[in-house]
């Protein structure tokens, strides 16, 4: 590692990842392309949403597949930026393939915008995987809530200047302006959608210019892991691991608590838009001021999450995260336009709305704290000399079963053809996960609570 390089510089520079990526969770899957896809580019909102989620359920399956397999070679081959960049193109290639998504597209464009979707979100997801193993470096065992927390919160406020951007000078509602009266800039059609179809295009740009810092600070140092032979080591010992797996019963309790509870979250982020435009009517202006209050108010969340990770350990921020989530998800089942919190309520109330932007708050404080106190735990709970296949083992217990939440929204909404109805089975899954917490062990395996940290 470059001696100018400060440990500073380093932790600023893993934080710019944050903050590069999240547009695409922020714009693309919740509060912009995902509505829009469901309600202007699918046949109708109802089969829109099950696509959505077919598409996400086949993504995380192909994420699954390969991330801990990937995370074993990086961690004999060494040069985990190389693999970043690499995941990069195709984070960049999906975003941008978006700008031909126009409206009420003809049933092979609908396919290839779905592939281009799940491309772009491999590439993300493999490239959190490698970007997460690099925290065990970034400084001592106790300040890893906060740098874990402060990087969400980071994440977010990108996401959030990122929705502002898209809001005031590109995304069109059904009048053909912005939310501050205009039409798209650059002389974009606002007929032909091509402002809200920009999402795609700007994503892309975002990450590209705010992913530098990252490359320029976030060095690695030369290590003796990279001889030949690194595929096969790596997969020889992914086998040892997975075969130890049951006998290391926090990991193997945290592994599958995550696995439910992050998948849960995954179907709320998912689809959380998307059901504002179905049930509520919302436009993609009203979906990305909703957008605003949840990363305001998630930046914030993430901020403090990270504090009592550092003061109190992640597993009471994991809890307290969950039973939020549930709180939440049950508030989302019963509100409608025509009740909130199964109350009934007058058609022209404005409680459904005001209880939703509520939620949208929630969903921000407990999101965001849930993710960034997840990773300070599997730091716990992993191997500290085999960080990067911990991690491609935390993106398997996400992805193996990511398949389940936007699968079981997809069926559950076709089976009652009601948008509402549909997501109910996040609330089983987020309970599932409280359970299995249980048998984790706040400090993790005996044998890996002093190991020394890895150089990333």
């Amino acid at each position: 590692m470059s001696a100018d390089i400060t440990a500073r510089k380093r932790i600023w520079g893993w934080w710019m990842f944050d903050w590069a990526n999240q547009p695409y969770n922020t714009l693309l899957l919740t509060f912009i392309f995902g509505p829009y896809f469901a309600s202007a580019v699918a046949p109708d909102p109802v089969s829109g949403q099950a696509m959505w989620g077919w598409m996400l359920a086949i993504s995380g399956v192909v994420t699954a597949l390969f991330a801990p397999v990937l995370g074993a070679i990086a961690d004999n081959s060494g040069y985990k930026r190389v693999w970043i960049a690499g995941w990069s193109v195709l984070y960049v290639a999906g975003a941008f393939s978006l700008w031909w998504a126009v409206p009420g597209a003809d049933t092979g464009t609908i396919l290839l915008i779905l592939v281009a979707f799940a491309i772009g979100m491999v590439g993300l997801e493999y490239g959190i995987v490698f970007t997460n193993a690099i925290l065990p470096s970034l400084g001592k065992r106790e300040d890893l809530g906060r740098i874990s927390g402060n990087g969400w919160a980071l994440g977010y406020i990108g996401g959030l200047a990122s929705l502002v951007i898209m809001l005031l000078l590109l995304a069109e509602d059904e009048a053909g302006v912005t939310l501050i009266g205009i039409e798209p800039i650059l002389g974009l059609d606002p007929d032909a959608r091509e402002g809200t179809r920009a999402v795609g295009p700007f994503s892309a740009l975002w990450y590209v210019i705010f992913v530098i810092p990252f490359f320029l600070w976030v060095r690695e140092p030369p290590t003796p892991q990279q001889a030949p032979g690194a595929i096969r080591r790596g997969l020889v010992e992914l086998k040892h691991t997975l075969r130890a797996l049951p006998a290391r019963r926090s990991l193997f309790a945290y592994l599958g608590s995550s696995m439910v509870y992050r998948d849960g979250l995954n179907g709320i982020y998912a689809f959380g838009g998307i059901y504002a435009a179905g049930v509520l009517g919302w436009s993609i202006v009203q979906i990305g001021v909703f957008g605003i209050l949840a990363a305001a108010v998630g930046a914030v969340g993430c901020w403090l999450g990270g504090k009592l990770d550092s003061r109190l350990g992640p597993k009471p921020v994991i809890i307290g995260a969950i039973l939020l989530l549930i709180a939440v998800c049950t508030i989302i089942v019963g509100t409608d336009r025509t009740m909130v919190l199964f109350l009934p309520v007058t058609a022209d109330s404005n409680l459904p709305d005001i209880a939703f932007y509520i939620c949208g708050a929630l969903i921000g404080v407990g999101g965001g704290s849930l993710q960034a106190a997840s990773r300070t735990m599997m730091v716990r709970q992993a191997n500290p000399e085999r960080m990067t296949e911990g991690f491609g083992l935390y993106a398997l217990s996400g992805k193996v079963l990511s398949f389940v939440a936007p699968g079981l929204i997809a069926l559950a909404t076709m089976i009652t053809d009601d948008q509402r109805l549909g997501v109910t089975p996040l609330i089983g899954l987020f309970a599932l996960g409280l359970v299995l917490l249980l048998w984790v062990k706040p400090e993790g395996e005996p044998e890996f609570r002093c190991a020394p940290q890895p150089s990333a």
